[in-house]
């Protein structure tokens, strides 16, 4: 690790937060169990979205249907995810910031972003033609796939930060 990221992540665990979340008694599993709930209020529904857009569930419910009543589930999941995630990142920066598992973590959120991005400004814009349909085209069954592997890999790298 290079010294200008050392010192940058030693910062960050001796901020006012970082401090909080090792010395506040059970404060880091309190934040643990809460990014464990809004893992599964982001994961949950993506991947019921990802069955739907790869043609394996939902085959009888329009594409639209299924995102307008899961995406706000996963919206919340992610910003309570992402919230809880930053708060015990400040109290362990250094240990986080040392595992192999962390860059693979986040490239993998990055790439989940990237992938619900390029859908909903690609083939997403065409949904009314197609949404209706059992096995969605080609680009539509790629994003789920590509979205399914993205949160499935995050959630392993994640656990993976615990023991690297």
């Amino acid at each position: 690790m290079n010294a200008t990221l050392e010192t940058m992540l030693i910062a960050i665990e001796q901020s006012s937060p970082g401090a909080a979340v090792r010395m506040v008694p059970q404060l880091y599993p309190i934040l643990e169990s809460v990014h464990i709930f809004a893992i599964a209020l982001l994961v949950g529904p993506a991947i019921a979205v990802d069955l739907r857009l790869l043609g394996l569930a939902g085959r009888r419910i329009e594409v639209a249907t299924v995102l307008g009543h899961l995406l706000p589930l996963c919206h919340w999941g992610f910003a309570l995810a992402a919230l809880s995630g930053l708060a015990m990142f400040a109290g362990i920066a250094l240990s986080v910031g040392e595992s192999a598992a962390a860059p693979w973590k986040l490239g993998l959120i990055l790439a989940a972003g990237l992938n619900i991005l390029v859908f909903h400004r690609g083939i997403y814009r065409t949904v009314a033609t197609w949404g209706g349909d059992p096995v969605p085209p080609r680009a539509a069954r790629i994003a789920g796939g590509v979205s399914a592997l993205a949160w499935t890999g995050t959630l392993v790298a994640g656990r993976y930060l615990a023991y690297a």
